[in-house]
């Protein structure tokens, strides 16, 4: 089972260093590793001398999205793993989903549990990101409760279901996990895999606010491809995520913010 990773980045150079270093200490090494670096503008480029068997590819800021998406389209393997460059693999990581996908030959994509690490101490895990395993789909619904750094997937559910949606700044893992979820059965190898740094300045979820007005978007567009008893349970979380967001325009004075919520949720519950 050959895999090629794929790991974006921006402005990470240290950061970056050590997610590859836990990539080249998998006791399962993958075939490739592909790093996009998204138009950084620090030391990112020195990476290829530091790990001179990289395939490196650059590109004007664009976006992880973007950035992925040119990874899984210059990837010359048909299994595929994801990793930020902010985040680091336990080193049986790619073995242990090597065995699950042998294992299970019909599942195409799994991900794994995961640790929290803030200021070099982990972090107690909030229960709605525990991971479960049984229906991956409503498991995802309200908060994306899988890491990219854990998926590894078959190159054809890209071919399935479309690649990330680069206009979205964030969320776009959530979104393309459901569109996923929603056809297809995800597997869970229910061990602590990865661990998710926080803290640092560059993160993205630091950069948005109300994540929710990039879900809901994700979540209309997930209500043309699904049936029924799905079309129940996304409109009841559109209905929640929209009331949320109505809310937090009235408190600011929103006044375009209040108008479109208004008529989404008018939307939603005729």
């Amino acid at each position: 089972m050959n895999i090629s990773v794929i790991i974006p980045t921006y402005n990470r150079y240290e950061l970056l260093k050590r997610a590859l270093h836990s990539v080249y200490a998998q006791t399962y090494l993958p075939k490739e590793v592909l790093v996009v670096d998204d138009g950084s503008k620090d030391k990112t480029q020195d990476i290829k001398n530091d790990f001179p068997s990289i395939k490196y590819l650059y590109q004007n800021n664009s976006g992880v999205s973007s950035a992925r998406n040119l990874g899984i389209q210059n990837a010359s393997c048909e299994w595929l793993a994801f990793l930020d460059s902010d985040d680091k693999w336990h080193s049986e990581k790619l073995q242990e989903q090597v065995h699950f996908h042998q294992t299970n030959s019909e599942i195409l994509m799994s991900y794994t549990d995961e640790l929290w690490i803030r200021n070099e101490k982990k972090v107690k895990i909030p229960k709605k990101f525990r991971k479960i395993g049984e229906d991956v789909f409503l498991e995802n619904l309200s908060y994306c409760n899988i890491a990219p750094s854990s998926v590894v997937m078959h190159k054809n559910l890209f071919e399935r279901h479309g690649l990330f949606d680069e206009n979205l700044e964030v969320c776009e893992d959530y979104d393309m996990w459901l569109r996923i979820a929603i056809k297809e059965n995800i597997g869970l190898v229910d061990k602590k895999l990865i661990a998710k740094y926080a803290g640092h300045k560059n993160q993205l979820s630091f950069k948005h606010w109300g994540m929710d007005r990039f879900r809901v978007i994700a979540l209309e567009k997930l209500l043309k491809n699904s049936s029924n008893t799905q079309k129940l349970k996304i409109r009841e979380e559109l209905i929640k995520k929209y009331t949320l967001l109505y809310k937090g325009a009235l408190k600011y004075d929103k006044i375009l913010e209040i108008n479109f919520y208004k008529r989404q949720l008018l939307a939603h519950t005729r």
